[in-house]
């Protein structure tokens, strides 16, 4: 769990003396004692008028947290306690940091009105937040925020099955997942990296699985939340998750058999409803998906490649593949972007399905534009959503639901008019529901700019409702009223100064001046007396004063009556609205696709059978590193071609900066934009799809964690041939770098004879170890592959150009010339090498001659000869011969004579 620091000794001494009072001073801090016990590890956040208030330990954590003042209740008696408040209508920016801290808050709202309280205001909690069920709008749009659960359907198996299941409770997106066998938490470990939860739910009892530590190591912003182990027993959770859906069975989801995943999905359901209030409406379906569905791209491999994430902190996310690509419109369309890179569709019919409507967006221009122009006012959905059935929304939220609604119309138009053929286009404006009825519901009830909140009134239009409309006449007349009454009084009494006057303490009163007093009627009713003047009221003035402010107070009331009934209207259509943001996101991503297709000449890449294996490449191009080019710099594209017969392993060599990385990831990143059903930066792609993409690029150490550069490298190749099939695509860089040479040497070389052998992946193996490019001539399915360089006299020159065979050195001393090193230490480095190259030179002669030695002493015991091969070595002057040179004429006069 992300737990806040450890709290200091007079923290402790604090909230110690809390704990020892033997009563609380006052009625209200009993209250909230009370309710401070039901909720004991969140911070509560305790509603006195127009603040939310913190006590105790709360408040000097709050305090602390949100760099507020931390004042104290009660500060001349004993009993003084810590406190620190934030204003109502601003908190949910300060509740959106703690939420981002790792903590947990209760809202305790007062559940009437403080007039209407005989004594203490009624006070309940009516929510929980957590950081895995936050809906506030400081989300960011394109990032999901989920709440994930962790189940086993039997831990004393020893073919175990864990369920995993996550809900963005924000979105309504809901999924679920199981995996059996020795190697269960490893994936689920896997599966957890990827999606990246706020918040993971596990049983109480449940050991923690030996690489799910609860560690923000492993997984980095996650709070942990330990639950009964009763709710996730399956007699209490599919019951749960049917009555959800409102389905007799769980078989229309994919859930039916999987136990695990149905315990995990029903305590994920569990806990939204034990810490929400609303209906939840939005939360109407769940889908259970396999690893196998789509193209798997383990942690790994999202981090090497930079999908999401930048791969060194603090170097912005401009380096990502979702952040070239990403030219969608709506929160919902960046949303579902980030997902289609993590998870590639394996699906050929899906796939192509994606392409043809690309194509057809990419053929018609002017729609196309047309189409992105009236997704330009549609607003995150989802989330609009998820606060109406939450009972979250404000007015100004519901207006946003309408304003977007209200385009729904100008984007199937736009659709529709899309020339070129596709079926997913149509299919896609067909889900796309005007919802005309919800926005005419909205527009006419809530005024066009209305307050944030429902306290002042004003959200209401007029003629709404009819008597709302009489109360606020009321209001609105009271100025002239009151006027036609001190008019009245004036020629009533005769005083000419007669004034009435409001406040907040006496309400409404006549103010007379002393030397009038004498004229004052016998009616009138004396209120409080002034130096120079007295203060009065009358029944009129009574009665009248009653009714306005009963009507102020009932005005509030009805608006949010009325305001409660339209959200739930709302809510009540969830699935429609659902639907529609779900069809507008993938609108959003295909014409997304195709503008980028248009404005940077991707072409359409080529789906082939599975059965032909290959993956071909036509002057293919690095889409993140293209798109940071400036416009006079040109990228070097390069072709690729791989297949199961005779190029199943390219060896790749040539010095460092050359672009031997760029080539592997370039090849990767096509491939998942292929399969994300995207154009793709090339002349042309003719490509299978593959199963996973496993890659070892780089290397880090993990220190904190025990693991050397080594071990992870090891660790990261060995999940790679344990894993990897005959349809993956595998990318090794620099293997065995992080040991001894002739050690890292070995093991790459057993590495390539293992992935030829066993696992016949795809592979891509970029190195500096020249000994490997050998392997070329001894295995049918490898080939050479080297990065060409220039030589110059002012040193080498980068041509980026990928071709075939061998690179006969590494350039390391240019490189580092180029990178700046001082001219002596390249000077000495060159001197170095030449000793360590004679050296080398000298083993290796001398190791040539004592084999030459011992095959001509061999030879000669061993082999008769003739008297004319004896002859003719007495002619030759053996002793200006190498062993090896008098070993080959041996043989060569051996082989004229006979």
């Amino acid at each position: 769990m992300v737990l806040p620091r450890p709290i200091a000794v007079n923290e402790l001494l604090c909230f110690g003396s809390y704990l020892l009072m033997s009563e609380p001073s006052t009625p209200l801090m009993r209250q909230y004692v009370a309710i401070k016990k039901q909720h004991p590890d969140a911070l509560l956040f305790f509603r006195l008028g127009d603040f939310y208030e913190l006590f105790f330990e709360d408040a000097i954590t709050a305090a602390r947290e949100l760099e507020i003042t931390l004042t104290s209740r009660n500060k001349e008696s004993a009993q003084s306690v810590p406190m620190c408040g934030v204003p109502y209508h601003s908190a949910e920016g300060y509740l959106s940091k703690l939420l981002r801290k790792g903590f947990r808050v209760a809202i305790c709202e007062q559940m009437e009105a403080p007039s209407a309280a005989k004594k203490l205001v009624r006070r309940e909690v009516t929510r929980v937040l957590t950081p895995g069920t936050a809906i506030d709008s400081a989300l960011a749009g394109e990032q999901n925020n989920f709440l994930a659960a962790v189940a086993r359907s039997d831990s004393r198996s020893d073919s175990q099955t864990i369920g995993l299941a996550a809900l963005d409770l924000s979105t309504g997106e809901f999924r679920a997942t199981e995996f059996s066998g020795p190697d269960a938490e490893r994936r689920i470990h896997e599966e957890l990296q990827q999606l990246r939860p706020r918040e993971l739910l596990v049983a109480s009892a449940m050991p923690l699985f030996d690489q799910l530590e609860q560690d923000e190591r492993v997984l980095p912003g996650c709070t942990w939340t330990a639950l009964d182990d009763w709710v996730f027993a399956p007699d209490y959770a599919l019951p749960l998750l049917e009555n959800q859906f409102g389905v007799l069975s769980l078989e229309g989801f994919g859930l039916s058999g999987r136990a695990a995943a149905s315990c995990a999905a029903g305590s994920v359901l569990h806990y939204i409803r034990n810490t929400q209030q609303g209906t939840l409406a939005h939360i109407d379906r769940i889908g259970f998906y396999e690893r196998q569905d789509c193209l798997a791209l383990d942690a790994v491999t999202v981090r090497n490649l930079e999908l999401i994430e930048p791969l060194f902190t603090g170097s912005g996310d401009s380096s990502t593949l979702y952040r070239t690509l990403d030219a969608c419109i709506t929160p919902m369309g960046k949303r579902l972007l980030r997902a289609w890179i993590v998870r590639p569709a394996i699906d050929r019919e899906m796939i192509a399905a994606r392409q043809h409507a690309v194509a057809a967006l990419l053929a018609d221009m002017i729609q196309r534009e047309e189409v992105r122009a009236s997704l330009s006012g549609v607003l995150d959905l989802e989330r609009l959503l998820s606060r109406v059935t939450l009972e979250s929304a404000n007015p100004r939220d519901l207006l946003a639901l309408a304003q977007s609604i209200a385009r729904l119309p100008h984007v199937r138009r736009a659709i529709s008019q899309v020339s070129s053929p596709s079926k997913r286009l149509p299919a896609l404006h067909d889900l796309i529901d005007e919802l005309d009825d919800v926005r005419g519901r909205i527009e006419a009830m809530v005024n066009a700019e209305p307050p944030v909140t429902l306290q002042d009134g004003g959200v209401i239009r007029d003629g709404a409702d009819t008597q709302l409309d009489e109360l606020r006449g009321l209001n609105r007349n009271g100025k002239q009223y009151i006027a036609q009454i001190e008019e009245r009084e004036r020629a009533r009494t005769g005083i000419g100064s007669l004034k009435i006057k409001f406040n907040s303490v006496f309400g409404y009163y006549l103010e007379i001046t002393k030397s009038n007093l004498r004229q004052v009627p016998a009616d009138y009713e004396r209120k409080q007396t002034l130096v120079n003047a007295e203060r009065y009221t009358t029944p009129e003035l009574k009665e009248y004063e009653t009714k306005v402010l009963d009507a102020q107070e009932r005005i509030v009331e009805i608006e949010r009556r009325l305001f409660a009934e339209l959200r739930s209207s709302v809510a009540a259509e969830a699935k429609r609205i659902r639907r529609t943001s779900l069809a507008i996101a993938e609108v959003d991503v295909l014409t997304c696709f195709a503008h980028l297709a248009a404005s940077r000449n991707y072409c359409r890449p080529e789906l082939l059978e599975d059965v032909e294996g290959i993956i071909e490449i036509v002057e293919g191009r690095h889409p993140v590193v293209e798109a940071q080019q400036d416009a006079v710099t040109r990228f070097v594209a390069n072709n690729l071609f791989l297949n199961e017969t005779t190029d199943q392993i390219l060896l790749l060599t040539g010095p460092n900066m050359g672009g031997k990385s760029t080539y592997l990831r370039q090849a990767a990143l096509i491939q998942i934009m292929a399969q994300m059903g995207s154009y793709v930066p090339a002349k042309a792609a003719r490509l299978v799809t593959v199963d996973r993409i496993f890659t070892r690029i780089g290397a880090s150490d993990n220190l904190a964690r025990g693991r050397s550069t080594f071990m992870v490298e090891m660790t990261e190749t060995a999940a790679i041939l344990n894993l990897a099939t005959s349809r993956s695509l595998v990318l090794l860089d620099e293997m065995g770098r992080g040991t001894a040479t002739y050690d890292g040497l070995a093991l790459a070389w057993a590495v390539i004879e293992f992935l030829h052998a066993n696992t016949r992946a795809k592979t891509l193996f970029a190195t500096h170890y020249h000994e490997l490019t050998a392997l070329a001539g001894d295995f049918e399915r490898v080939k050479n592959l080297r990065v060409s360089v220039k030589e110059t006299p002012q040193g080498i020159v980068f041509l980026r150009k990928v071709e075939a065979g061998a690179a006969d050195r590494s350039y390391g001393i240019e490189v580092a010339k180029l990178a700046g090193l001082p001219p002596e230490v390249i000077a000495r480095a060159r001197e170095v090498l030449k000793v360590h190259e004679r050296q080398e030179h000298k083993i290796e002669k001398s190791l040539a001659q004592d084999m030459a030695r011992e095959s001509l002493t061999q030879l000669t015991i061993f082999t008769p000869l003739s008297q004319q091969i004896v002859d003719r070595l007495r002619e030759t002057d053996l002793d200006t011969l190498s062993p090896l040179q008098a070993l080959n004429l041996l043989n060569e006069l051996k082989s004229q004579i006979d």
